[in-house]
């Protein structure tokens, strides 16, 4: 039998030319002298080289020596799939390799042509939250490029950037901005992770990019890729605890128990946002408000009425608190306050009380969250359509549709789907008719 012909590893070869070593023996013994310092006595040469290129593996324990040589080299990390070393990104949120993870996670999802690899997983409830001492030893064996030294500036730089995506996200929704967030990852905060710095401005990288981090999570799950989304929260925990900054922490928490929340996975949107609640014993008033209006709502979809209005006065005092004093912009506000409202209402039968609670929401929402007025105005509609008022709710549709062609969201994208599902036994109806001639030209592609 013929022996099989092996593949080209034309990711390594594509790597191998941008180094422009003049010679793939060049090449070889860059790794070689690599290998001496990891302690090993490699004597690769140029026909090594050929052998991979054409397809072979390195030994599995050489190809970090070969990776940490490609990455001296281009002054970036590079991961073993993006070698060609791995069958797949490591996309998953057990990675042990936080910066590598990062680079995988981002080079796929900034890449079209490689996305469908990102929307083929499961949502995960049986998901780990990252702790203390395995975060501290995964930073602990990450080592500094001594050619390399960050200050403060970039900092500045990546909290600036962050800002303006966040900007841009709350305008257009997250299928506009996430490939951006995922690209400033790569090309310029995963490099800055692994530079030399002072401990005070390595903490705030860390933190900046965990905040970053945070927000890309958000944006993937807004699009409805919701393992992808778990994958850049779980990421954001890790670097927020290696940063020692609670704030992101606790706020990556929530927005996992958000996310629980939505696709109907009550228990673990209840442990979410216990979790961020306990890591967070001297929290601000305005803290304590965002973290008890969700753990209100994960309370009310399990059921347990008595827990969820509790924890839902706790938010109302400590936003009454938080509004006597100075305000921060796109922190949680009293719309947000009033949303959760909304949603404790809806989930222990309240139909009334809770749109009038979201009505409240959208009269007392800056005009700037665009997406949330698209979403939230829809499901005003949903529920007085529940409540048998048709044309109250094609009115609020129509608000929706509004804004919903500016809006590159697959939150909003569900949304306009359950108005053609729940209105399709009102056809005959003029209003119906007329909301539905309207939708036809802007409806979204079929998930």
């Amino acid at each position: 039998m013929a022996a099989r012909e092996r593949t080209p590893n034309v990711k390594l070869g594509a790597l191998v030319q941008q180094c422009r070593w003049a010679s793939n023996g060049e090449f070889a013994r860059a790794v070689n002298r690599a290998g001496t310092e990891a302690g090993y006595k490699l004597r690769y040469d140029e026909s090594a080289v050929s052998h991979w290129l054409s397809g072979t593996r390195p030994m599995a324990k050489y190809q970090n020596v070969v990776l940490e040589t490609l990455t001296r080299r281009l002054r970036r990390p590079v991961t073993a799939f993006e070698a060609g070393f791995a069958d797949q990104p490591d996309v998953q949120p057990c990675c042990t390799d936080t910066v590598a993870g990062l680079v995988d996670l981002g080079s796929v999802d900034m890449d079209p042509s490689r996305r469908g690899v990102l929307g083929a997983g499961l949502y995960s409830i049986a998901l780990t939250i990252p702790d203390w001492p395995d975060v501290i030893g995964r930073f602990e064996r990450l080592r500094s490029d001594p050619h390399t030294r960050i200050g403060m500036a970039e900092v500045e730089s990546v909290i600036a950037m962050t800002e303006r995506i966040s900007e841009l996200d709350d305008r257009f929704g997250g299928r506009t901005a996430r490939p951006m967030a995922a690209a400033f990852m790569v090309n310029n905060i995963a490099p800055h992770l692994k530079a030399t710095a002072s401990d005070d401005v390595r903490k705030a990288m860390l933190s900046a990019a965990a905040d970053h981090l945070y927000l890309t999570g958000y944006m993937a799950v807004d699009e409805r890729m919701d393992l992808l989304g778990q994958s850049y929260y779980t990421k954001a925990l890790e670097l927020a605890l290696a940063a020692g900054d609670h704030l992101t922490y606790c706020t990556t928490l929530r927005g996992m128990s958000v996310q629980a929340v939505e696709l109907g996975h009550g228990a673990e949107a209840l442990r979410f946002a216990d979790a961020a609640a306990a890591a967070s014993p001297e929290a601000g008033p305005r803290m304590r408000a965002f973290l008890a209006g969700q753990q209100a709502h994960a309370l009310a979809q399990n059921r347990d009425r008595g827990g969820a209005l509790g924890k839902l006065r706790e938010a109302e005092a400590a936003m009454e608190q938080a509004e006597s004093k100075a305000k921060a912009h796109g922190s949680y506000d009293p719309a947000s306050l009033s949303y959760h409202v909304a949603q404790v209402r809806y989930e222990l039968g309240d139909r009334e009380g809770a749109i009038r609670a979201l009505q409240h929401s959208e009269k007392v929402r800056p005009a700037v969250y665009r997406r949330a007025r698209v979403r939230h105005r829809a499901m005003i509609a949903e529920w007085q359509l529940e409540a048998g008022r048709l044309e109250e709710a094609v009115q609020n549709w129509h608000l929706a549709l509004d804004d919903f062609p500016h809006v590159q969201s697959g939150r909003a994208d569900d949304r306009f789907r359950r108005m053609l599902s729940t209105t399709r036994p009102h056809r005959r109806n003029p209003h119906v008719r007329e909301l539905l001639e309207r939708a036809r030209p802007i409806a979204p592609r079929p998930a």
